[in-house]
């Protein structure tokens, strides 16, 4: 948003508007600083006493402004730019993010333990996701490819341009979508239709139906449990097309911040099927 956010001091009354921001801002200073969150704010559990603002995308713009924040932390996906928008312009310090790789996942806890002065709390998490990266960018197997689906009716994934991608490329998997940009309208993403011009509308997130899911080869198909909450009525569906599929954590995938330890190591053990 072409902006710089300039705190006078170490950020003591943060809003979250973000589930994985909440979770970074406990993990480097504790519950205490986060006086503000949204309703799909629930980890860890410690914040359940912490007032709530609405969701992530309808946040209440006066609720935020009520409870005094010096800082408050959105994302360019998770929240509308109208909200974001109105918040800052009610003078409030709003931090907007968007790592869409999982280095910039890193470069964003940093940034957040700056603005809450934890940069010693963040040293050794950031160490270990870095190392992490590296480890995973070593790696020379050949990458299994698989299926990540994000939502169904219609089924829904990602391509290259997301966090999520880099993240599966690390743990040593191959997104079988990786190429596919969405198609405009839907019709033409399920190949009923000619595409049209997308314009400036978001084409990372292809529609897709199971028969051009099963035509690109997955070996094995990831459900996680967010956005769309898959189950194991999900994971029998792809069964009897013959697809193996395994249930993962959403959080594992799609959270940058603290929760970007271990996630790697616990998505190669979850695909070693």
């Amino acid at each position: 948003m072409d902006r710089e956010v300039r705190l006078a001091g170490p950020a003591r009354r943060v809003v979250s508007l973000v589930p994985s921001e909440s979770a970074s801002v406990v993990a480097l200073v504790g519950e205490s600083r986060l006086v503000g969150r949204t309703t799909f704010c629930v980890a860890p559990a410690s914040i359940a006493s912490v007032p709530t603002v609405g969701g992530t995308k309808d946040v209440d713009v006066a609720a935020v402004a009520a409870l005094a924040p010096d800082l408050v932390l959105a994302n360019q996906e998770e929240n509308s730019r109208k909200a974001v928008e109105a918040l800052i312009a009610a003078g409030l310090p709003v931090h907007v993010s968007f790592p869409r790789t999982f280095l910039e996942g890193a470069d964003y806890l940093a940034q957040l333990a700056t603005m809450l002065g934890a940069e010693a709390e963040a040293a050794e998490p950031l160490a270990r996701i870095r190392d992490a990266h590296e480890r995973g960018a070593r790696d020379t197997a050949a990458p299994r490819p698989v299926f990540v689906p994000i939502w169904k009716d219609p089924w829904m994934t990602f391509d290259a341009r997301t966090f999520a991608n880099d993240v599966l490329e690390l743990a040593g998997l191959r997104n079988v979508f990786a190429d596919r940009p969405r198609r405009y309208p839907l019709r033409a993403d399920l190949g009923r239709a000619a595409p049209i011009d997308p314009g400036d509308r978001d084409t990372r997130y292809p529609r897709v139906t199971l028969d051009e899911v099963l035509a690109r080869g997955p070996a094995l198909a990831l459900l996680p449990n967010e956005p769309f909450a898959f189950d194991r009525t999900h994971v029998e569906e792809l069964a009897a097309r013959g697809l193996p599929a395994v249930l993962v954590s959403g959080e594992d995938l799609f959270w940058y911040g603290s929760h970007q330890v271990g996630a790697i190591e616990r998505l190669r053990r979850a695909a070693a099927l």
